[in-house]
């Protein structure tokens, strides 16, 4: 018997989230679409020249609990703020949806992280990262009791660049299967995945049995050029691959079995920051409550239509309420 439908391990983020173009990025040397991490100087720095912003609590992981939460699943989540305003916002804004975070505040060290969101008109979305006290998570923050209470252990790829990280990703990998759980990890970023290739591939053939990635990123683990090569060489690696394809939706393997989920039609197209954390948060809740691939998987499009819709990265509206009337 769980407590939890599913475990996030992940950073602890507040979003900056503010409308740019293609010249502000070009100045800023920024690589479109991408995410890269940033030290608290250079932080302040583009802060200061960015637009006017809108701020919220955040990070990839965090966003698909609150996806989650948001479909009528039972959450906790596990990450690291510092003791500051931020820290606290953070914490509130986690628990008032409904998900548990428990995780001790660090007291001293770096400040709790943020990311700055750039938007361009064409919807996509460039992140510069400052990790903050989030890179102090630690084998140390993994709740033993809480892995082992939890279905689905589901674990941020961004949160594998501190090597204390990927320790505490191993431990919770290990809890989770002793206990007969699920553990389930997003690559987060091709940029994420250069930077630590061989080390996710050992991650994701060792100890991952749900992996989700897009098509770059997938493209990028095992260095192909075409997306049926990707497909191929994943089969096998783990029990369930989810990988999407922004507008041409996503493809689910499973062994022998290989769904094609169509896109959900969004109503407009606003900004793509968080779709793929919704995308997760759609099939996790669907495969949680033992729904088919397929199914899961078309709940997944379902949630990241809906935050395409509008700026920000968590849902303006009740997910679950969407689902029932799409799909019942």
């Amino acid at each position: 018997m769980t407590q939890f439908d599913l475990l996030g391990i992940g950073n602890a983020l507040v979003d900056v989230v503010a409308q740019s173009n293609d010249g502000f990025l070009t100045d800023q040397g920024l690589d479109k679409g991408g995410m890269m991490l940033i030290d608290p100087d250079r932080a302040s720095q583009l802060y200061a020249h960015m637009g006017p912003a809108v701020e919220s609590s955040g990070g990839s992981c965090a966003n698909t609990m609150a996806g989650f939460a948001s479909l009528g699943g039972n959450g906790a989540y596990i990450g690291k703020v510092h003791d500051d305003v931020f820290g606290t916002v953070f914490r509130h804004d986690m628990t008032s949806i409904g998900v548990s975070f428990t995780t001790p505040a660090a007291g001293d060290g770096d400040p709790t992280g943020r990311c700055l969101v750039l938007v361009t008109p064409d919807a996509q979305r460039t992140m510069c990262t400052c990790l903050g006290a989030a890179t102090a998570l630690n084998e140390s923050d993994i709740d033993a009791d809480l892995v082992q209470a939890s279905a689905v252990t589901y674990l941020e790829g961004y949160l594998f660049d501190p090597p204390e990280a990927k320790k505490a990703f191993v431990r919770a990998a290990e809890l989770a299967h002793a206990a007969d759980r699920k553990v389930a990890i997003t690559l987060s970023d091709s940029f994420c995945v250069e930077r630590h290739r061989d080390e996710f591939r050992a991650l994701v053939e060792q100890h991952i049995d749900i992996l989700f990635a897009n098509e770059a990123e997938i493209l990028s683990l095992y260095q192909v050029d075409k997306f049926d090569d990707a497909l191929q060489a994943v089969r096998g690696h783990c029990e369930i691959a989810c990988l999407t394809r922004s507008e041409k939706g996503s493809v689910i393997l499973s062994g022998d079995e290989l769904h094609v989920v169509d896109a959900e039609p969004a109503s407009k197209i606003i900004d793509s920051t968080g779709a793929g954390d919704q995308y997760a948060a759609g099939f996790l809740y669907g495969y949680a409550k033992g729904r088919d691939l397929a199914t899961a998987g078309q709940m997944g499009s379902i949630a990241a239509a809906e935050i395409i819709s509008h700026y920000g990265a968590r849902p303006e509206v009740s997910l679950a309420k969407l689902v029932q009337e799409k799909i019942g």
